[in-house]
């Protein structure tokens, strides 16, 4: 079984739980079949197994490092960026005419699985330049798509984007970084930026910057924020590179996961000679900024999930293998060791982490689903429940996966707590993921202040017709008592975000989202619950025609984990839910000289 993804989950994911063969009946993916699709994941499978897996311990032990004049990454980073280039998934999404294959989302997204489930460090370079790649398509002026949409598909120019400043976190709407305008109609941009991946490396010929600042007399706050392409050279119209273009690195951070993936602070004209170029209409620049940041906060979400999918399999194969102990009812300490899946505290820690890696997975790849009904289909009810669950699928597998990576060291045990074993780096890579593209308290009041009331509360109520028909297609005793179970929770979420919603109304803003990271947990258990749910009416109606004992197992092993799901996770709402509706104050009232 393959240490990144288990195929089965994946292919039972793809065309039977969201139905990948049916995007093929849509206009825009009507060349591609089933056929093509394996086709780019198993190209996808064999560039990370075999250029990305190998150095990913490597790379976490010698980082980036930075002599003053220059940043240097080990070889193999190169290299891997080369084979993916190649590949050409850097622009898979896009046209033809572009030279992308069209590809649907939630096929690209299941390949970029393995690359962040191989080596999230080094896949964190592809991963920002097609977002950064798809925001200059969505929005920038022809003349700056023909100068740098070529080279970044074809892997000369990477992309980053710089929104976060020293002393402003994520707070955008107190940048300081300015943009002056010049009689050409380009800028000056001068300012710096922190914590941006991949903002300097030895990787590209260029790194294009997709950089916020203030013009020129802009009002404070976010409706003074614009959006512009900066490189770091200079950039001429048909892609060939010139002079420095006056950005700098002032330094690398040193992080505890994530290591292979460069962090830095960067000056932007320092010599006053910073040209940035205006991605459309001054002023909205943190709105198109949304594109790239919600992209990648789904992507965030699919590198959670895929860091504790690759921890659960290291610890799943360990725990098959080694042999210790002896059940609880054996009194013969003579008679053979058992390996310790045998024991059920062990089946418990891998029973937990299944639920947890395999449900993040199916909330990523449900939003790529709806990513690709609303883009190719022009579903707008696709758009509405997407905008509403971003935040959960940025959260949970961000807050799920690293319990999940926890799970996986306990495991091994003290062998998990050696570098001997992966395991160790799967936790320090993904306790980056609840702090980045916005914490998890940020998320929550994202969700909580904002979403659900967003278009007359409609994303909740198209959440809800789809948890209400997969709840009708129910059809066997074993799924019927955990669904019984779901809805008793169920209203109890509507009942919460009922009298969230009136107090909110009523303006008490300060009461109601005091406690919104209570209600972030409890929305996002109960969209994985339903997930599962959804999996195992797939997994009744897949295992009445199975005859393999192989899938038997592994369908068996998907009904198994729902129901450990809905019956151990999912009912830690009704105590949140207590703490939520009473308005607690146990935390706001905190003074801070009691500390």
């Amino acid at each position: 079984m393959s240490t990144l993804i288990h195929a089965k989950d994946l292919n039972f994911l793809l065309y039977q739980v969201f139905e990948a063969e049916q995007l093929t009946e849509l206009n825009r993916y009507k060349e591609h079949d089933k056929t093509t699709f394996d086709s780019i994941l198993n190209t996808a499978q064999g560039i990370a197994t075999d250029y990305f897996v190998p150095h990913n311990a490597k790379a976490d032990q010698n980082e980036p490092i930075f002599d003053g004049a220059n940043v240097k990454t080990i070889p193999e980073v190169k290299i891997a960026w080369q084979q993916y280039a190649a590949s050409g998934l850097l622009s898979a999404q896009h046209d033809y005419e572009h030279g992308g294959m069209q590809l649907p989302t939630l096929i690209h997204m299941a390949c970029h699985a393995f690359f962040m489930s191989a080596n999230p460090s080094t896949a964190a370079y592809p991963f920002l330049t097609a977002a950064a790649a798809n925001l200059i398509q969505a929005f920038a002026a022809p003349q700056h798509k023909q100068t740098f949409l070529p080279a970044m598909f074809d892997g000369r120019f990477a992309g980053t984007m710089a929104l976060t400043e020293p002393n402003v976190g994520s707070s955008l709407g107190d940048l300081t970084t300015k943009a002056i305008p010049q009689a050409d109609g380009n800028y000056l941009i001068k300012g710096q930026k922190m914590f941006i991946s991949g903002g300097d490396q030895d990787i590209t010929e260029n790194i294009v910057h997709l950089v916020l600042a203030r013009i020129h007399g802009a009002p404070q706050g976010v409706k003074g924020i614009s959006l512009f392409i900066v490189p770091k050279f200079k950039t001429y119209l048909d892609g060939s590179v010139a002079e420095s273009n006056d950005v700098h690195l002032s330094g690398l951070l040193h992080k505890m996961g994530y290591r292979g993936t460069t962090s830095t602070v960067l000056s932007f004209g320092e010599n006053d000679q910073c040209q940035g170029y205006l991605i459309g209409q001054a002023g909205d620049g943190l709105k198109y900024m949304f594109k790239m940041m919600n992209e990648a906060r789904v992507g965030v979400g699919l590198g959670a999930a895929m860091i504790g999918y690759r921890g659960y399999l290291e610890s799943l194969n360990y725990a098959k293998n080694r042999p210790q102990g002896r059940l609880a009812d054996e009194k013969d300490p003579s008679s053979k060791p058992v390996n310790i899946i045998e024991h059920s505290d062990v089946k418990r820690m891998l029973l937990a982490q299944k639920s947890y890696v395999e449900g993040g997975l199916a909330l990523c790849l449900f939003a790529a689903r709806l990513i690709d009904e609303h883009q190719a289909a022009d579903n707008t009810d696709s758009a509405i429940l997407l905008d509403l669950i971003t935040p959960v699928v940025k959260s949970f597998p961000s807050a799920y996966g690293p319990k999940a990576n926890d799970l996986a060291i306990q495991v091994l045990g003290g062998a998990g707590y050696t570098k001997d074993y992966p395991v160790e780096q799967c936790y320090r890579d993904n306790r980056l993921n609840p702090i980045h593209e916005g914490t998890y308290g940020i998320q929550s009041l994202d969700l909580l202040g904002r979403k659900l009331w967003q278009h007359d509360q409609q994303g909740l109520k198209i959440l809800l017709q789809r948890i209400h028909q997969t709840l009708d297609e129910v059809s066997d005793d074993a799924a019927r008592e955990i669904a019984t179970i779901f809805c008793k929770h169920l209203a109890t979420i509507e009942k919460t975000t009922n009298i969230l919603g009136a107090a909110l109304r009523q303006g008490k803003i300060k009461q109601a989202l005091a406690n919104s990271a209570l209600y972030l947990d409890m929305f996002g258990k109960l969209l994985v619950a339903w997930l599962w749910l959804e999996m195992v009416n797939k997994a009744v109606k897949a295992f009445k025609e199975s005859t393999h004992q192989e899938d038997i197992d592994f369908l068996a092993g998907k009904i198994q984990a729902a129901r450990y799901f809905i019956m151990w996770e999912l009912p830690e709402i009704e105590h949140q839910a207590k703490l939520l509706i009473s308005f607690d104050e146990t935390c706001s009232m905190m003074q801070n000289d009691w500390f």
